[in-house]
């Protein structure tokens, strides 16, 4: 199952630093029988979404720059602050924008649907 780790992170941040966005297509694998389909569909999404956000809120010339100019300390001091930036503010108006769930919300409607809907298939 997906879920937003140090792996993922590095593969969305590959996908943007080569500049390729556009011509990759993500694919994503949500089989897990022990928890709701659903909601490892539904994780797996978001987490994409979050490496990507992150991937794309680096600055990649910048960072570039400090690689070309051997400066490696600057490298490293600046990844590990874009670590503590607030990306995930940022996560969320897009979710309020698009309508979906902000934050923890979707659980709470991954739960209704799997009582409402999924429980009651034969």
């Amino acid at each position: 199952m997906v879920i937003l780790d140090n792996e993922l992170l590095a593969i969305a941040q590959e996908i943007v630093r080569s500049g390729h966005l556009e011509r990759v297509h993500i694919g994503l694998d949500f089989f897990d029988a022990s928890i709701n389909r659903i909601g490892a569909y539904v994780v797996g999404i978001r987490s994409t979404q979050k490496a990507v956000l992150q991937a794309l809120l680096e600055p990649t010339e910048t960072l570039r720059n400090f690689e070309k100019e051997d400066k490696n300390f600057q490298r490293l001091a600046y990844l590990e602050e874009l670590k503590a930036m607030p990306w995930s503010d940022l996560y969320n108006y897009y979710c309020e924008q698009q309508g979906v769930p902000v934050g923890d919300a979707y659980i709470k409607e991954i739960q209704a649907y799997e009582e409402n809907v999924t429980s009651k298939r034969v």
